[in-house]
C-alpha cells in the first residue's frame, strides 16, 4: 500500500481507503463477512475508513468500532502513522439527499443538532475524537448564516473533531469551494472518477492552494465502472440502486461503460483501471471504494501497488469525461 499526505494535517493515509456505504441501502451485506473484509484491509495497509451515521442509522459506525478497538493497541498496523483514520458524516436533519437550494441551515444542520450527532458518532465509534467530520450534504450558501462558521469552529475547539469538511452533493464540485477558500474546511469529499472529472476544473486547484485534503468518493460510479452493470441488471426491493439506476440512467451508464471497455488492458479489470486513473491525480489524498468482500479488498488494495495508469492510457481515459447535471434520481 502506498500512502499520501492528507492535506495540511500532514497525516499519511492509505491512497486506497475503505468506503462503508455498502452497509446501508445495498442488499447482500453480511456482518461477519464485512468484519473479515475490514480486518483484511488493515492487514493490507489500509488505514483510512469512511463511514456515516446514515449508513444503517449508526450500524456502520458500530461495526467499524469493533475493528478500531481491536487494533487500538497494536503498533504493527495503521501504516506509517500507526493509526486508523476515520471519516464519518452527520446526516441532514431533514434526511433529504441531495440538498436543494431552498434548504436552510435549520432544515439540515442547526448547531444544537450538530452537537447531538457528533456525540452519537463518538459513542458509536467508541472514540474520543473523530479524525474527519463531514456534513453529509452541503450548500456553500449556508455559510452566510453566521451560526455555521461558529458551529464548525466549536466542533474543532472541543477536541472531539480534528478536521471538518463537506461531502459535496453529486455532480456539484463547485458547491464546496467557498468552504475551502474561507478556511472552514480542511478536507472535502467529492465524486471523482473516469466519468466525473469536473472537480479538476476548479475544486482541486483550490484545494491544492489551500492545503485541503481530497477524499475521492464513488470511484466506480456506483458500480458502472466495475464493468458488471448491464441493461438486465436488477436489484432486490429496497436496494438503493433501484432508485439510482432508473431506466434512463441505466441505459446511458451501460453505454458509457461499454465505450470504455476496449481501452481496458487484457491483464486488468475495469475496476482496477478506474482506481488507477484516480491515483494518477496527486491532488487526491485517498479514494474510498466500497468493499464488502475479501476478494474486493484484495483487488482494490492491489491497485495501489500497480500504481497510476500509464500516461498514454490516462490520456485516452480522460476523453471519456461525462459531464452531468443533478436530477430527481441522482441523490
Amino acid at each position: 500500500m502506498n500512502y499520501r499526505r492528507f492535506g495540511r494535517a500532514g497525516w499519511n493515509v492509505s491512497e486506497i481507503g475503505y468506503g462503508m456505504w455498502g452497509l446501508a441501502g445495498w442488499t447482500g451485506s453480511d456482518d461477519k463477512e464485512t468484519l473479515a473484509s475490514l480486518h483484511r484491509a488493515v492487514e493490507l495497509g489500509c488505514n483510512f475508513f469512511d463511514t456515516a451515521w446514515a449508513y444503517g442509522d449508526g450500524k456502520s459506525e458500530q461495526i467499524l468500532a469493533k475493528v478500531l478497538a481491536q487494533y487500538k493497541s497494536d503498533s504493527s498496523v495503521g501504516g506509517p502513522d500507526k493509526h486508523l483514520y476515520v471519516a464519518t458524516k452527520i446526516p441532514p436533519k431533514n434526511r433529504k439527499w441531495p440538498s436543494r437550494r431552498d434548504f436552510t441551515l435549520d432544515d439540515c444542520y442547526p448547531p444544537q443538532y450538530v452537537e447531538e450527532y457528533v456525540e452519537k458518532s463518538l459513542n458509536n465509534l467508541g472514540v474520543d475524537a473523530v479524525d474527519v467530520m463531514l456534513f453529509h450534504t452541503w450548500e456553500d450558501r449556508w455559510l452566510n448564516d453566521e451560526r455555521l462558521p461558529r458551529s464548525i469552529e466549536k466542533m474543532k475547539k472541543s477536541g472531539k473533531v480534528r478536521l471538518f469538511g463537506p461531502s459535496v452533493n453529486r455532480w456539484e464540485p463547485y458547491n464546496g469551494i467557498r468552504a475551502i477558500l474561507e478556511g472552514h474546511a480542511e478536507a472535502v469529499e467529492v465524486i471523482y472518477n473516469i466519468f466525473d472529472q469536473n472537480p479538476e476544473d476548479a475544486l482541486f486547484p483550490i484545494c491544492r492552494m489551500k492545503g485541503a485534503a481530497v477524499i475521492a468518493r464513488v470511484p466506480f460510479d456506483e458500480g458502472t465502472l466495475t464493468g458488471t452493470v448491464t441493461l438486465e441488471s436488477k436489484w432486490p426491493a429496497g436496494d438503493w440502486r433501484n432508485t439510482y439506476f432508473v431506466p434512463e440512467n441505466l441505459k446511458s451508464s451501460v453505454a458509457h461503460a461499454e465505450a470504455l471497455r476496449p481501452l481496458i488492458p487484457a491483464s486488468s479489470s475495469m475496476a482496477e483501471i478506474a482506481l488507477r486513473f484516480i491515483l494518477a491525480n496527486r491532488d487526491v489524498s485517498t479514494t474510498i471504494p466500497g468493499m464488502r468482500k475479501i476478494k474486493n479488498v484484495e483487488a482494490n488494495c492491489a491497485a495501489s501497488a500497480a500504481g497510476p495508469v500509464p500516461p498514454d492510457l490516462h490520456k485516452k481515459l480522460r476523453a471519456h469525461r461525462w459531464d452531468r447535471n443533478p436530477t430527481t434520481w441522482s441523490q
